[in-house]
């Protein structure tokens, strides 16, 4: 599962433009707390992104990210 995060990132990172940079950083931190292992911050920061960039192409992937910590059960 780590190497599909690290993976849709970096295609995050290819498909992004200037425009969206704001959007990219918002997304970036995200994933940094996702991969820390802080997910109520990291759900917090990807709904955020929604919210403030519905546009974008992180958007959408922020979504899935979302979609996929909300299908998980807590341990």
């Amino acid at each position: 599962m780590k190497t599909a995060r690290l993976l849709l990132f970096a295609l995050c990172l290819v498909f992004v433009g200037c425009s969206e940079q704001k959007a990219t950083e918002l997304f970036e931190t995200a994933a940094f707390e996702e991969n820390q292992g802080n997910l109520p911050h990291a759900k917090q920061l990807y709904e955020e992104l929604v919210n403030l960039y519905p546009s974008t192409k992180v958007a959408e992937i922020a979504k899935a990210r979302l979609e996929d910590l909300n299908s998980r059960k807590d341990p």
